[in-house]
C-alpha cells in the first residue's frame, strides 16, 4: 500500500469493498484492463456463509468470467421450497422451470459462500490492472472535477490517499461510502426481527429433515428451512415478541428454538445471528463520480435469496458501462441509466419479495387461514410448482429502445449450441458477451444487410441456423416464434435491447444507439 510520502496514486475506479459485489466487480474491470484499485478494511472473506442462493443470471455472468468450473464443486441445484398454512396443509410451491434452462444453467442453486468468494478474489487478483490493498479503511473521500479522492487508514493507523476516475461503494449495509457521498435510503416497508441458523447436520439429523426446502406459515413463529450444500442446512426464524435478541442467538436459544426438527447430537451449529429484515432502497446509486452496489445501495428479506444476486446484478449492470465511457465510446451521462435501472428492478423485485413474505409471516391466526383458503382456491385445491424464475421482473427504463415488446428489457437466451463434431457448447462460450444482434433463422436478407450496414456501435451480427448457431434443444428458435420477432439486439450484460420484426424498425434502433455511443472526444 501507498504512504502519505509518494505521490498519490490515480486508477479509473476504486472499489470499497471486497465481497462478493466488490470482487466481482474487480474482475469484471480487470477483464477489460481498467486500472482498477479495491480495498477492504478485512484480511480474508468471512468464514462463514452469509448468502446462500443464486440463480442462472449469476451462474452465467460466473461462466462469462471463465470461474464457472472452479465455482461448480460449491454449488447445488435449489429444491422445490413448499409452503405449508395453519393446518399444516400445502398452500404452496415454488420450483424451477423445466428443461431446457433458458440460461443453459440450473435455474436456481444453492452454494457455499467462502470459498466461492475466496474464487472471486483470486480472479480479480489475477489482472495486472487491478491492485488490492486489504486492511485498509476508508476515513474520508472528496470530489472535484477530475474524479474522487480517498483517504485510507490501515491496521495501524498510516493514512494514505488515492485517486481515481469513479468509485464504487461495495461497503455493505452501513456503507461508509454512501455515508459519506451523502445518499439517504428509502424504506419500502418491511423491518422484523429473525434468528439465522447454520447447521452442518449429521446423517442422524438429516435422517429427521424434509427432503424439500419448506416455508413454515405458522403464525405462532414462521420459519424457514433451506437445504443447502452437503449436510449444510439453514433456518430463519421469526422473533417474537418478548425474545431476547441476544438470548436467542445463543447456542441454548438456538438449540430450543431448532428442537422441533434437531436436537445437539443430530449436527453442529455453524452460525447463529439475530437481524432485523430490512427493505431499503437507496434513493440514488450516484452521486456525481460516486456509485453504490450491493448492500451499500439495497437490503431486502431474504425469502427469495436474492441478495447477493441483486449485488452481483449492479455491478455487471455498471461496470461494462464504466468501460464504454472510460475508453470513450460512450458519453458519461449513459452512467445515469444505472440508476435508473437498477433502482427500478430491484424496487420491483424486493416489492415482490415483500408479498412472499406475508404469505410467510402473517401472525393473525384468522388471516392466515383467510389466507390458505385463498391459494388453495386460486389453484382448484390442485397446488402446482410456480417457477421462482417468474418473479424476476424486467427492466422498465433506462438503455432500452423506444419501441415497446414485453420481451424488452428481459435476460435473453444462452440456447446449447452442437459443434461441426457434435459437442453440445452453450452460446456465449462461441459468441462472446458484448454487444449482439440476434437474427431468427427466418430473418430477410434485408435484415441482414441492415445488422451490418447500420450497425454503428459494432454488435457482432449472429443468425441462428448457421454453422456457429445450431441449437441442440431448439430453445432460442421457440423464442423467437412466441415472441414473433426476427431480431434482438441485446446488451453486453444480456439484458434485451429491443427486438424488431422488419428492418426498419431495425434500423430505427441503431439510429437510436448510435445518437449514444458516439466516439466521445476526450
Amino acid at each position: 500500500m501507498y504512504s502519505g510520502t509518494h505521490e498519490t496514486p490515480r486508477y479509473d475506479v476504486a472499489i470499497v469493498g471486497f465481497g462478493p459485489s466488490g470482487a466481482v466487480a474487480a474482475g469484471l474491470l480487470g477483464a477489460r484492463g481498467i486500472r482498477t484499485f479495491v480495498c477492504d478494511r478485512t484480511h480474508d472473506v468471512y468464514d462463514k456463509p452469509r448468502a446462500i442462493a443464486l440463480d442462472h443470471e449469476i451462474t452465467r455472468l460466473f461462466q462469462n468470467m471463465g470461474v464457472a468450473q472452479q465455482i461448480k464443486p460449491y454449488l447445488e441445484p435449489f429444491t422445490d421450497s413448499v409452503f405449508y398454512g395453519v393446518d399444516g396443509q400445502v398452500i404452496k410451491r415454488m420450483s424451477t422451470v423445466a428443461e431446457p434452462f433458458p440460461l443453459a444453467h440450473t435455474p436456481s442453486v444453492v452454494f457455499t459462500q467462502p470459498p466461492v468468494e475466496r474464487i472471486l478474489r483470486a480472479h480479480a487478483a489475477s489482472f495486472p490492472s487491478v491492485t488490492i490493498a486489504l486492511g485498509q479503511q476508508l476515513i474520508n473521500l472528496s470530489q472535484d472535477e477530475s474524479g474522487v479522492t480517498l483517504e485510507l487508514q490501515d491496521d495501524q493507523g498510516h493514512p494514505s490517499t488515492v485517486q481515481a476516475r469513479y468509485l464504487i461503494g461495495c461497503d455493505g449495509a452501513s456503507s461508509t461510502v454512501r455515508t459519506l457521498a451523502g445518499i439517504t435510503l428509502e424504506d419500502l416497508g418491511f423491518d422484523e426481527p429473525w434468528l439465522v441458523v447454520d447447521v452442518l447436520v449429521n446423517e442422524q439429523g438429516l435422517s429427521k429433515l424434509p427432503a424439500t426446502s419448506v416455508q413454515y406459515c405458522h403464525p405462532e413463529r414462521p420459519t424457514t428451512m433451506v437445504i443447502g450444500p452437503g449436510r449444510h442446512r439453514r433456518w430463519e426464524i421469526s422473533i417474537n415478541p418478548g425474545d431476547d435478541p441476544e438470548q436467542v442467538a445463543t447456542p441454548e436459544g438456538t438449540w430450543k428454538l431448532l428442537a422441533p426438527w434437531l436436537s445437539p447430537a443430530d449436527g453442529e451449529l455453524w452460525r447463529q445471528a439475530s437481524y432485523r429484515f430490512h427493505a431499503l432502497v437507496a434513493k440514488d446509486w450516484r452521486k456525481e463520480n460516486v456509485f453504490i452496489a450491493g448492500d451499500a445501495a439495497h437490503q431486502q428479506p431474504p425469502f427469495l435469496g436474492q441478495g447477493m444476486c441483486q449485488g452481483v446484478r449492479d455491478v455487471n449492470n455498471l461496470c461494462w458501462k464504466l468501460d464504454a465511457v472510460l475508453k470513450g465510446t460512450a458519453p458519461d451521462s449513459l452512467l445515469d441509466s444505472y440508476t435508473s435501472e437498477r433502482k427500478g428492478h430491484v424496487t420491483a423485485l424486493t416489492t415482490r419479495i415483500k408479498a412472499i413474505g406475508k404469505i410467510i409471516g402473517e401472525r393473525d391466526v384468522d388471516k392466515a387461514r383467510a389466507r390458505d383458503a385463498h391459494l388453495l382456491d386460486e389453484c382448484g385445491g390442485v397446488v402446482k410448482p410456480v417457477p421462482r424464475q417468474d418473479v424476476q421482473p424486467a427492466l422498465q427504463d433506462g438503455l432500452l429502445s423506444a419501441m415497446p415488446h414485453p420481451k424488452r428489457g428481459t435476460i435473453f437466451p444462452q440456447p446449447w449450441l452442437l459443434t461441426a463434431t457434435g459437442e453440445r457448447r452453450r452460446m456465449d462460450d462461441t459468441v462472446g458477451a458484448g454487444w449482439r444482434v440476434v437474427l431468427a433463422p427466418n430473418a430477410s436478407q434485408e435484415m441482414r444487410q441492415r445488422a451490418s450496414t447500420s450497425n454503428g456501435i459494432g454488435a457482432r451480427v449472429i443468425q441462428l441456423g448457421t454453422p456457429e448457431m445450431m441449437e441442440a434443444d431448439g430453445l432460442l428458435a421457440k423464442w423467437f416464434v412466441e415472441t414473433k420477432t426476427a431480431a434482438a439486439i441485446v446488451r453486453p450484460d444480456h439484458y434485451v435491447y429491443g427486438v424488431c420484426q422488419t428492418a426498419e424498425e431495425l434500423s430505427a434502433q441503431f439510429s437510436a444507439l448510435d445518437d449514444l455511443f458516439k466516439t466521445v472526444q476526450n
